[in-house]
């Protein structure tokens, strides 16, 4: 082989990557568009938010400040943290591959569970590390199964919780029960996405845990509750030893100027998040309730989505009701990348949204895909 035939190649487990491909945005021609295919509010962000936005506009030739000290010490105080332990980062999904960065090389294991979220494995291979999946139960991570699968390699041991797509959680006892059975070199990152969405009295976004261990993590997200996903924003809680690793990997200016001041606005506007709450809490059970009441099964979710189940058979099955859904603008995410290939998960939308899915999703029970 001559020199000039030769290229550039990626390292082992680059090209063993499937790209994540997010929740499309496009429903048919000359209809009204319902997107709820990415889990975002339908309430948007906090006014308060959108002017401290705007107010950046006149400051973009300035770089933002590397280390995000006034988001830092917003997030600090609404959580009752110490901001010297707080990471920001370009969202969450960024935290997460840092983490793994920091933690993960070639010969070591990234743990997670059956249905967990695909940029772990995004992240564990560009690292050049090996995923380890767990199986689930009922689509719910099982504490059991973690540990059987964790070896003498596994580095990090990634949970969501509340997990994305299926919507499920393990109560604090559980976490706490996987974190105690883990070694004591083992990370556990706890992706607390959905968090703020939560109101059951037996779970925890995993504060307490980090803020008394040496080998815990928690990653939150401005995306969801906060209608910043367009800004990119994300924070880590960790021990200091950890939040110094991440520090020396993470980029110099991983969040701009306008996330820091929305991010900071947005976290500080308590009645403004309640409010999406309540809206999301509403319509979860109906949405829930109602589908239910259709013949699908919908996996009990307390994030701001629910799983819904179609039936493997021709003209009724998750792909056909996709298309039936989006000929009426209405467009959900199919899942077929997390190995649920009969399930569609749906964002809780607007009352018009919301009501409109459920009447698509009779019609199509009722008459198929034809």
């Amino acid at each position: 082989m001559t020199s000039d035939t030769l290229r550039p190649t990626p390292r082992p487990g680059v090209m063993e990557i499937d790209a994540y491909v997010p929740g499309r945005s496009k429903a048919a021609p000359g209809v009204k568009l319902h997107k709820l295919s990415s889990n975002e509010t339908p309430l948007g962000p906090s006014p308060a938010a959108i002017e401290a936005y705007r107010a950046l506009s006149g400051r973009l030739e300035l770089y933002p400040d590397g280390s995000a000290t006034e988001l830092r010490e917003a997030i600090a105080a609404a959580h009752g943290l110490n901001a010297a332990n707080i990471v920001c980062g370009n969202g969450s999904d960024d935290l997460l591959e840092l983490l793994t960065k920091a933690y993960i090389g070639p010969g070591d294991e990234g743990l997670y569970s059956e249905f967990g979220f695909l940029v772990y494995k995004i992240a564990i291979l560009a690292a050049g590390g090996t995923p380890v999946i767990a199986p689930e139960t009922d689509f719910t991570a099982n504490v059991d199964a973690l540990l059987a699968a964790v070896t003498d390699r596994t580095k990090i041991v990634f949970l969501a919780n509340p997990n994305n797509p299926t919507g499920t959680y393990l109560p604090i006892t559980e976490v706490k029960r996987l974190h105690a059975g883990l070694p004591k070199s083992v990370l556990l990152v706890l992706d607390a996405a959905y968090a703020e969405y939560v109101r059951t009295n037996d779970y925890e976004s995993g504060i307490e845990l980090v803020s008394s261990a040496d080998n815990v993590v928690m990653t939150r997200t401005f995306s969801k509750i906060h209608g910043l996903a367009a800004l990119r924003i994300g924070w880590m809680y960790g021990p200091a030893h950890v939040v110094d690793a991440v520090n020396r990997v993470r980029g110099p200016f991983n969040v701009s100027a306008a996330a820091i001041a929305a991010g900071t606005a947005a976290i500080r506007d308590r009645a403004f998040m309640e409010e999406a709450v309540t809206h999301n809490n509403h319509w979860l059970e109906i949405v829930t309730r109602e589908i239910g009441d259709l013949g699908l099964e919908v996996t009990p979710s307390v994030g701001n989505f629910v799983l819904i189940h179609f039936p493997d058979v021709p003209g009724r099955s998750a792909a056909d009701a996709d298309e039936f859904l989006v000929s009426r603008g209405l467009v959900l995410r199919r899942v077929s990348g997390y190995g649920l290939p009969n399930a569609l998960r749906l964002t809780i939308g607007s009352e018009e949204a919301n009501r409109a899915v459920i009447a698509a999703l009779a019609d199509f029970v009722k008459d198929g895909a034809r």
